[in-house]
């Protein structure tokens, strides 16, 4: 008999890949989110309020794939707070009250964001460094998932999930925001659905945080622990491409920064 798996945010960019994925398997697919398309297939429910009429669909799940809330970078620390932190701190009593065995929580790129213009070999082992409110709430949410995993003893998978555009194809290229660090992120939807499968599937793994990223040529990005831990073997991957406006992009995202740092220095003086 296969799996329960249960997929918040069902109706979202990635919800509606994995969905197309899942269903070609011998799985049986619970799916609830806000829904705003209608889908006759998903339950529709707030999740940033706790309601047991949505939290009893975790009762006998084997895995829940976490990946509703606010997806844009761009998103205010009040969207976060209500949207993304109190949202997954509820999805997590639900699935520790109905005994889920697993939680495979979407992360982002975006906790690591600070490491932009630098030379480190992108790690999960290393430090930390979100440079917006979405990134702080992933962030949070991990360490919240990693109490729960040690409380409890369910199995918590982090996927800090790179590039996965909107767009129809999802292709590659120097049209990827944020030029040359977007494009070393970028994720195929082919590899995208083999490593969530993957993080479903594995064994033996009660806690991780692993880079969920193609393997592109060039990047600083680590898949090695990916590799090792669930199995992953990605099948795609693109070597950045450089223009003349992605040169300028770059120099005046790194003056940004520069200022901002300098500013927080003079504002730690004072």
């Amino acid at each position: 008999m296969g799996k329960t798996i249960l997929i918040t945010g069902a109706t979202g960019n990635i919800g509606r890949k994995l969905r197309q994925h899942l269903c070609s398997q011998e799985i049986r697919l619970r799916l609830l989110c806000l829904n705003p398309m209608r889908d006759a297939d998903v339950m529709t429910a707030d999740l940033s309020v706790y309601h047991d009429t949505w939290a009893r669909e975790f009762a006998n799940v084997d895995v829940v794939i976490h990946l509703a809330g606010d997806p844009y970078a761009t998103a205010s620390w009040d969207s976060v707070q209500r949207n993304n932190i109190d949202l997954t701190l509820n999805v997590f009593r639900a699935a520790q009250q109905h005994c889920a065995k697993r939680i495979v929580f979407a992360s982002s790129n975006w906790v690591m964001a600070g490491y932009r213009f630098g030379t480190e070999r992108l790690t999960t082992s290393l430090a930390p460094r979100p440079i917006n409110a979405y990134g702080c709430g992933k962030l949070l949410c991990e360490r919240a998932g990693r109490q729960l995993s040690q409380q409890s003893g369910i199995s918590f998978i982090v996927l800090r999930i790179g590039c996965s555009q909107h767009i129809q194809g999802n292709e590659p290229g120097p049209h990827i925001e944020h030029g040359l660090w977007g494009q070393q992120m970028w994720l195929s939807d082919r590899d995208l659905c083999h490593g969530v499968e993957r993080a479903v599937f594995a064994e033996h793994v009660p806690f991780a945080v692993l880079n969920l990223i193609s393997d592109n040529p060039g990047m600083r990005w680590d898949i090695d622990e990916t590799r090792r831990v669930i199995g992953y073997m990605p099948r795609d991957g693109h070597r950045a491409i450089t223009t003349a406006t992605i040169d300028e992009h770059e120099k005046l995202a790194r003056l940004k920064l520069e200022i901002s740092e300098r500013l927080e220095q003079i504002t730690a003086k004072w």
